[in-house]
């Protein structure tokens, strides 16, 4: 569905990624792991466009992504949840979710997604549909952006951070938030420093240091390769 090869990234003169390569299947969830600065965030802006890249993205075996505007790679189905949340503060959080929606592509099947679904699974939202999304707290900011999304009715999403400062409870609700997001076909490219949560609910995991991946393999895998951990996880 989703496949690197070869990608470079840079911030202006500053070469960050160092050809990375991967996959994304369809109805996988794949965990980007690693400590901060190894490349993991960078490596989704350049799927979606948002550094200059060379090297190949190929999107269903047929789209090349590189060189393509954010906007245009987001009509191709490919969704994006920033670690900065970015939501609108002096919207309400209903106007936020209707901001997110997007006319449907031709020839798509019919939409997984609608408000009921967002507040069924927040119902915090619920409660607060009508409140500024400025005044909501980092994890309905969270849920918040995520929502959003998700209305656009992305067939892949990559998520960046999703559990950074939420308390464990907020955390849990993530969880069983990215199990859904499988159950109805949707693949997951998530960058992550909490192993748990990666390991609950990953397919494969890529771990990535000094731009580029370092290791891939499954969950058991990463949890029997102490070395791995060690060297390019644990602090």
């Amino acid at each position: 569905m989703l496949a690197l090869e070869n990608l470079h990234a840079y911030y202006g003169k500053s070469h960050v990624l160092h050809g990375v390569s991967l996959q994304v299947r369809p109805g996988e969830i794949v965990s980007l792991l690693g400590r901060n600065g190894s490349g993991r965030s960078t490596t989704v802006k350049a799927i979606m466009g948002l550094v200059d890249a060379t090297g190949s993205v190929r999107w269903r075996d047929r789209e090349e992504l590189v060189g393509r505007k954010a906007y245009e790679i987001a009509h191709l189905g490919l969704g994006y949840v920033p670690e900065n949340r970015d939501i609108f503060p002096k919207l309400t959080v209903h106007q936020n979710l209707m901001l997110g929606e997007k006319a449907p592509r031709r020839g798509a099947p019919a939409r997984r997604w609608h408000f009921e679904d967002m507040y069924a699974m927040f119902p915090r939202l619920k409660e607060r549909q009508h409140t500024e999304a400025g005044v909501l707290s980092g994890g309905e900011q969270q849920m918040l952006t995520l929502c959003r999304t998700l209305m656009g009715d992305p067939d892949l999403i990559m998520i960046d951070e999703p559990t950074e400062g939420l308390a464990p409870k907020i955390v849990e609700l993530v969880a069983g938030y990215l199990r859904e997001l499988k159950n109805r076909g949707i693949s997951v490219l998530l960058v992550e420093q909490k192993l748990t949560i990666a390991l609950e609910v990953s397919e494969r995991c890529l771990v990535m240091g000094h731009g580029r991946i370092v290791f891939e393999g499954t969950p058991a895998e990463l949890k029997a390769d102490a070395y791995v951990r060690k060297e390019w996880l644990e602090v």
